[in-house]
């Protein structure tokens, strides 16, 4: 099987989370894009942060219903934080035969090198670089340094020795965040078309918890 991977704090998911899966699985023709929520994301300060379960249970309301798209909840399997490296592992040991595809944006690839064994990602899976085509030159020039035996396929794909790739992908793009959604909502403004009528639902049902969670009181 070809399996898409895409991974985040979705602090809360929203619709730009959502198309992308939805954009990759069908350009790709993938069998299924999972959405995997990170327990403890490394990259971001852990304050705001909403439980797990809840984060996962936003997920799974912003894809229910939609064909290929699925949430794995591994991340909370294991402690620590949630390193890419250790979470491809994970799937490349528990499904030796499936074809990974991890997907993210442009300027979350060029910063790759930063990373817990960043430069090791190409290794593990296939990588899925998507919605900056005016980073392409950026993109291009990062692979021929960090990846000078990858070899360039076609218009922006290349090839690595092991057979994997790494893959610019052109979507729609929808600049949406995370941060935004947030404030938002603390405001009490309509939320529509930023995320899933499930997702809006939920965040209302849990507002007390939410509330606490993102650190202030919601405008009355």
């Amino acid at each position: 099987m070809k399996i898409g991977i895409l991974g985040g704090s979705f602090n809360p998911v929203h619709t730009g989370h959502v198309r992308m899966a939805v954009e990759v699985h069908e350009q790709l023709g993938l069998d299924r894009v999972e959405l995997v929520p990170a327990a403890e994301p490394p990259h971001k300060p852990s304050g705001g942060l909403l439980p797990f379960e809840l984060r996962l249970d936003l997920v799974r309301r912003a894809i229910e219903g939609i064909p290929g798209l699925g949430a794995n909840p591994l991340e909370a399997e294991r402690s620590g934080p949630s390193f890419t490296c250790d979470t491809l592992t994970c799937y490349r040991t528990e499904r030796p035969d499936n074809e990974l595809y991890f997907i993210l944006g442009a300027s979350t690839f060029l910063e790759l090198r930063n990373w817990r064994r960043g430069l090791e990602i190409p290794t593990l899976a296939s990588l899925v670089v998507v919605n900056r085509w005016e980073a392409a030159e950026a993109v291009a020039g990062f692979v021929a340094e960090q990846w000078p035996e990858a070899t360039l396929e076609g218009e922006g794909v290349w090839r690595m020795p092991g057979g994997n790739e790494i893959r610019l992908l052109d979507i729609p793009r929808l600049d949406i965040k995370g941060g935004h959604i947030r404030r938002r909502w603390l405001d009490r403004r309509n939320l529509s078309l930023l995320v899933p009528d499930g997702v809006r639902a939920l965040l209302e049902d849990r507002a007390e918890e939410i509330a606490r969670c993102w650190g202030e009181r919601r405008t009355i």
